[in-house]
């Protein structure tokens, strides 16, 4: 396999890549094309779901399903918390409680409208990205789940995200990653512009 990753991108360690579940992909082209298949599906289904409660999309629960829906046809470790160190994130044995206090932070500012729906949309998504719970998939997880909330819970339009494709390397990207590299130092405008553009 010759998986070339974008700027910014984690790789996928040896015990990672033995996770493929399709033995024909050799290149990150093939991988991006059979994953974004099973993305579409899940934001089918999850678009879809009817009753989706705000407790229910922000559990442990639903993150770690939907990350199974959106790359279980590619991946045998898709919706399992990574066990390995990445370039990025919290250290594996922290997701689990770092998930909980971020969704229960979320739960409270949907509750007591702390912010405007797309800054409790962003914050969200790059709370998320920082936690990286798993080995492969996390900003497009995290940008589906930013995009749910909107509709589901706060019953907004989906976020834009600079209308390219993030995962490829381009001007796009790489305004995505200044965006969230600003919001690590507290700095959220270029997230909040960078959202709806």
């Amino acid at each position: 396999m010759n998986f070339d990753y974008p700027p910014d991108a984690t790789p996928l360690d040896p015990d990672e890549l033995k996770g493929l579940r399709l033995s024909h992909i050799t290149t990150r082209a093939e991988l991006d094309r059979w994953e974004q298949d099973n993305i579409i599906e899940a934001e089918t289904w999850a678009f879809r779901k009817k009753n989706l409660t705000t407790e229910d999309l922000l559990s442990v629960d639903f993150i770690r399903q939907l990350h199974k829906r959106m790359f279980g046809s590619v991946w045998r470790w898709a919706g399992e918390f990574r066990s390995s160190e990445k370039n990025i994130g919290i250290q594996p044995w922290a997701i689990g409680s770092a998930l909980k206090n971020l969704l229960e932070d979320v739960i409270f500012w949907v509750e007591q409208s702390v912010f405007p729906p797309d800054e409790i949309a962003a914050r969200f998504h790059h709370r998320l990205v920082a936690i990286h719970p798993f080995a492969n998939g996390n900003g497009r997880h995290a940008r589906l789940m930013a995009d749910l909330l909107l509709v589901h819970t706060l019953k907004q339009p989906r976020f834009s995200w600079g209308r390219k494709n993030l995962v490829q390397a381009g001007e796009c990207r790489e305004r995505y990653i200044s965006a969230l590299q600003a919001a690590d130092g507290r700095d959220y405008e270029p997230l909040f512009e960078f959202v709806r553009s």
